[in-house]
């Protein structure tokens, strides 16, 4: 059976990415709306950025207003600032907000209205030229036709899509990742991770998928721990920042899962960050998705080096699941009480928690059936 696998049309990785990319930055329009953070401001990366591209012969404009992780509210401001600017292309330089923010305010720049019209919907518009410069390990943005949404009227994540939001360039440069604080680095790496293993065990995984996520998942075992350890390893940060690309390869040509699904409507409702909620569904939906895809997470724990070839797939899959607890201890991930969510108000939300995992599709995408009952009863697994 034939497969698409999209990828961006350019990718630059390694040390020295952006300034190898400039050329083609600078081709790309004549002014650049350039989405970020005020941290990644502070830090001088744009600064730097708008120099390159003025000695190129482009002019840029600063929309610095992604504060967290992006809404719809936010959307509409860097829509503002793209139509006073009268700019033509736009870049994403920061995390994963940034990125998903610049896909969105593309959107709108052609089509109009709210962004979540587009909720449920296979997004088709001809977008204005996107460059993707991430300076986190960890959410894949700059490989994905994905972007997340928060609707700020109805309290939740939206998983909008589309093959025209995949950027046109992806610029990936770990040496934006060594400012990344420990817990930045271990919920994007944790993104990846979830991502990658999301992937290899979804119902449309593919050879191509599979070869991107396994990769990504031997790279995360390995250098996570090291990056948690040592933000200032550059090695780590070299390999996390390619795992992280891998992953978002995948989960873009494979779909995410369970996880990703029971975790939007914790991050909308509670505010915890999304590589976190992952983070701490991990184990629980992994030892209810285990039995439907043996031979997949058997095929994991191998590739870590955590079972062998003599391990039947049972065994094998069993020592997966110890290994992801054990990379979300070292990463020293809070349980939810631990975090500060209130147990109650978690409780009296669940029904519509569990409604809204259902309705994103990711849940369908897992081997093993999954019903809302599931849902519910993993979203209660969490508080024992």
């Amino acid at each position: 059976m034939a497969r698409e696998f999209l990828m961006p049309a350019r990718i630059f990785t390694g040390s020295g990415a952006l300034d190898a990319a400039i050329p083609y930055l600078c081709r790309m329009g004549k002014k650049a709306l350039i989405v970020t953070g005020p941290h990644v401001v502070k830090l001088g990366g744009v600064a730097k950025l708008q120099e390159q591209l003025k000695a190129g012969g482009v002019e840029s404009a600063i929309f610095s207003n992604i504060t967290g992780e992006p809404t719809d509210l936010m959307i509409n401001e860097g829509l503002s600032v793209y139509q006073a600017e009268a700019c033509d292309f736009l870049i994403g330089f920061g995390g994963g907000s940034p990125l998903d923010s610049m896909k969105a305010i593309a959107v709108l720049s052609v089509t109009g209205g709210h962004i979540s019209d587009f909720m449920g919907k296979v997004i088709e518009a001809d977008l204005p030229p996107m460059a993707a410069i991430p300076t986190t390990a960890g959410t894949g943005s700059e490989t994905t036709q994905f972007t997340i949404i928060t609707d700020t009227e109805k309290d939740i994540k939206m998983l909008l899509k589309g093959p025209c939001l995949m950027p046109d360039l992806a610029i990936v440069d770990p040496a934006f990742t060594l400012s990344a604080p420990k817990g930045i680095t271990a919920a994007t790496g944790l993104d990846a991770l979830t991502h990658a293993t999301e992937a290899y065990t979804s119902r449309k995984a593919q050879p191509m998928s599979d070869t991107f996520a396994l990769s990504a998942i031997k790279r995360i075992f390995t250098y996570l721990p090291k990056a948690y350890a040592d933000g200032s390893d550059e090695k780590a940060r070299e390999e996390m920042s390619l795992a992280a690309f891998e992953a978002g390869a995948a989960f873009n040509n494979a779909s995410v899962t369970l996880i990703h699904g029971m975790s939007r409507p914790i991050g909308a409702l509670f505010h915890v960050p999304h590589g976190i909620s992952n983070a701490m569904l991990l184990p629980t939906c992994f030892a209810y998705a285990l039995d439907g895809a043996l031979d997949r997470f058997a095929d994991m724990a191998r590739a870590i080096g955590k079972a062998t070839a003599e391990d039947r797939d049972q065994a094998a899959a069993e020592k997966f699941l110890e290994a992801i607890c054990e990379i979300c201890a070292v990463c020293e991930i809070p349980t939810l009480a631990a975090y500060g969510i209130d147990r109650e108000k978690f409780f009296a939300s669940m029904e519509k928690m569990a409604a809204d995992a259902i309705a994103s599709g990711s849940p369908a995408n897992t081997i093993k059936p999954v019903t809302e009952a599931d849902v519910l009863r993993m979203y209660e697994q969490l508080w024992k």
